[in-house]
């Protein structure tokens, strides 16, 4: 007699639908964590056990609670150090950067490239980050028309209650960005306005041109500071104040030209100060750093040098060979703050000059008692240089205040000619712009290869590739809080990109034609190319 067996158990359905399956909960390791501070490598709290699962937030979160932050939690970016396969055999390789955006199970112990183990001590490198946020743009609030040709320069004012313009056009505009509505015509140009540049008070506004003239503008008005400042004989490429912490009464002036010289302007009297002669083909850059007493002029050209003047006497400082071709762009880790003066997020408005060389000053110190000035320049020989121009000054003064201290009350200037730190290679193409972060910690590169590189502004150590243009990159910015990076490319986009991930953020596709210039200020951002119309860009 065969055996009977017994039914299957039925199961039991809600609503028609099977039970699903139990799921097993993953396991989930610990691990041991040392939070270390990215400046010094100082511990910034003891070692402690903690789940591998521990989300970025929840790390910040621990971490302010370490360090007795809770009324006041400082904002931090995370990353961890790692030696991949190939790299443990060679000992001076420099390790991997990896960014814990999710977290350390997520982004390290999962990662195949990297041999880590859960019996590793997780070295954490802490960034602190501003502790104010700059919104994200996300919309396009207003496009602006009335330029009749391609859109060159956009910048806004230190304060980022106003916005100029430079065109093709011959013409230069101030738009009212509470209405959104163009406030000034700056007519007076006789070819293409190449170049808008504000003084840090935002009391006059300077434009160079394709005529080879300067002109100031009142920007209250509207009208022109005078007549035409004549002396170059071919166009103009770029312009550089005098720093606020410096001269806070009557800021010189800089502007540098396709002629090989660079003039500089003492607007008291409206005459050439000095002209800076020496290079053999167009200067394509100048910068006024604060480095000194009266500041050091930094000139990039076409004769693949880049140059160190003495903004007092005009005397040539250094000359530094070591470019292979063109050198087309200049940056500065405290471009920002030179920038923008004595005016950061708070809003406060200095109530009389002294007082606005101080705060400038204070600023200053800020980002050059890090690492004193630094400075990175991009060449058609598709490579960048990263320079540390204060390296000898300032390790003669051990004891003696910071680097930016003494730049800013002696004549001390480097004696030794500076040594590049890094060459800075990767890029396929020529470079067609870099810029630092507002504090000073990233710099980034543009390039014609369509691709966004980003760097450590200290070490100069590849950091990540941002990816995402078709077409050429020609112009970067940066949001205040050195927490987002603007692209402006040939491909008719306006990208910007995120720090924490280094993924795209947000896209803002909306122009019909190739995007020339970009500006951010406080949480607005500013697009114009080749289409004729200006974009502002709002969350």
């Amino acid at each position: 007699m065969a055996t009977l067996l017994p039914p299957p158990k039925r199961r039991k359905l809600y609503h028609g639908v099977p039970e699903p399956e139990p799921k097993v909960a993953p396991n989930v390791p610990n691990i041991v964590v040392q939070f270390v501070n990215e400046e010094d490598g100082k511990a910034l709290a003891p070692a402690v056990n903690l789940p591998a699962d521990l989300s970025r937030d929840d790390l910040e979160s621990l971490l302010n609670k370490l360090s007795n932050q809770v009324d006041d939690p400082v904002p931090f970016s995370f990353h961890v150090n790692l030696a991949t396969k190939g790299e443990e055999e060679n000992a001076t390789a420099a390790p991997t950067r990896i960014v814990v955006a999710n977290s350390l199970q997520q982004d390290v112990l999962l990662n195949p490239k990297h041999p880590a183990t859960q019996e590793d001590v997780f070295v954490v490198h802490c960034s602190p980050q501003a502790v104010f946020k700059v919104r994200p743009a996300t919309r396009c609030s207003a496009t602006l028309a009335g330029h009749t040709s391609p859109i060159l320069c956009a910048a806004f004012s230190p304060t980022g209650r106003l916005l100029a313009t430079g065109s093709g056009d011959t013409n230069a505009r101030l738009w009212d960005l509470d209405t959104e509505t163009p406030s000034h015509t700056l007519s007076g140009h006789r070819g293409w306005v190449l170049c808008v540049e504000w003084e840090a008070r935002e009391r006059k506004l300077a434009t160079g041109g394709h005529d080879g003239h300067v002109r100031l503008w009142d920007p209250k008005t509207g009208k022109a500071i005078g007549d035409a400042m004549k002396g170059h004989t071919a166009w103009i490429t770029s312009l550089a104040w005098e720093p606020i912490h410096i001269n806070s009464v009557n800021p010189r002036l800089a502007s540098s030209s396709k002629d090989a010289t660079v003039r500089v302007w003492s607007l008291l009297n409206r005459r050439i100060e000095f002209t800076l002669g020496g290079h053999t083909a167009s200067v394509n850059v100048v910068r006024w750093g604060g480095g000194s007493t009266s500041g050091i002029l930094y000139t990039a050209s076409s004769d693949r040098t880049v140059r160190m003047w003495d903004a007092a006497q005009g005397r040539c400082l250094h000359i530094l060979k070591d470019h292979a071709h063109w050198v087309t762009t200049l940056a500065l880790n405290t471009d920002f703050v030179l920038r923008t003066g004595p005016f950061d997020h708070t809003g406060k408005q200095p109530s009389s000059d002294e007082e606005a060389k101080a705060w400038a000053l204070e600023r200053y110190r800020k980002i050059a008692s890090q690492y004193s000035e630094t400075m990175i320049s991009g060449s058609d020989d598709h490579t960048l240089y990263l320079w540390n121009l204060f390296a000898s000054v300032s390790q003669g003064r051990v004891s003696g205040g910071s680097a930016a201290e003494s730049g800013a009350h002696d004549a001390n200037v480097p004696e030794k000619k500076p040594k590049p730190l890094t060459r800075l290679t990767g890029h396929q193409r020529q470079i067609s712009h870099v810029a630092f972060s507002p504090d000073g910690k990233w710099a980034a590169s543009a390039s014609w290869d369509s691709s966004v590189r980003l760097w450590d502004g200290r070490t100069g150590k590849f950091v990540a590739t941002l990816r995402g243009h078709v077409g050429a990159v020609y112009r970067l910015t940066w949001s205040a809080d050195s927490r987002m990076l603007i692209s402006a490319s040939k491909d008719s986009t306006v990208k910007i990109w995120d720090l924490k991930t280094y993924k795209l953020k947000t896209d803002l596709p909306g122009h019909t034609d190739e995007v020339y210039c970009v500006d951010f200020v406080a949480d607005k951002v500013v697009s114009g190319g080749k289409d004729k119309t200006v974009k502002i860009w709002k969350n």
